[in-house]
């Protein structure tokens, strides 16, 4: 196997986890403080995707025997206080963060679709699945929008620094 598809599977492993993370810090700051059950549901939703697409890692994680990043334990905790803080902000913060982060691995998810289609002929259960999570993804982003993220004003500083911390866990958690 090659090393690229090694970062690969480590990061998708990892950026999955972070999503849950982020669902999780804004799920708590929903159910304790905001009381928006409609948010609360449509996070929830988005949430049980992200728990898909973790499995299917882990278990691609475990077949190749690929350690995962070892910084997961610190991602947890930012992905946690990211997502706890972007929910204490409001409904257009905790949505502009599900936005923010959607696009970046909408971006990843497509070098990877190329990376793969292009070097990786066999790994056709692999392409699939990047497809399919890919495609939640987007949708996760589009409901973000209709639900009211946007990036005017101080949302434009927000969605700056959620797309350069994402970006950069990627390129860490590719490598270690």
């Amino acid at each position: 196997m090659s090393k690229k598809l090694e970062e690969i599977i480590r990061v998708d492993h990892a950026g999955e986890r972070g999503a849950i993370k982020i669902y999780d810090g804004q799920l708590f700051a929903l159910q304790l403080l905001k009381g928006d059950k409609d948010l609360e549901k449509k996070v929830s939703e988005m949430k049980e995707h992200e728990k898909e697409h973790l499995k299917y890692f882990e278990q691609q994680l475990a077949e190749r025997k690929i350690r995962p990043t070892i910084l997961l334990p610190l991602w947890d905790i930012l992905g946690t206080a990211l997502g706890f803080g972007t929910a204490l902000l409001g409904k257009k913060a905790t949505m502009l963060c599900t936005a923010s982060v959607e696009e970046v691995i909408d971006q990843h998810y497509k070098d990877q679709i190329e990376y793969i289609s292009t070097n990786e002929k066999k790994e056709k259960d692999l392409l699939s699945k990047v497809k399919k999570f890919r495609e939640d993804e987007l949708e996760h982003r589009d409901i973000a929008y209709e639900e009211g993220a946007d990036k005017e004003g101080i949302y434009g500083v927000l969605d700056a620094i959620i797309k350069t911390g994402s970006r950069t866990a990627i390129k860490i958690s590719e490598k270690i």
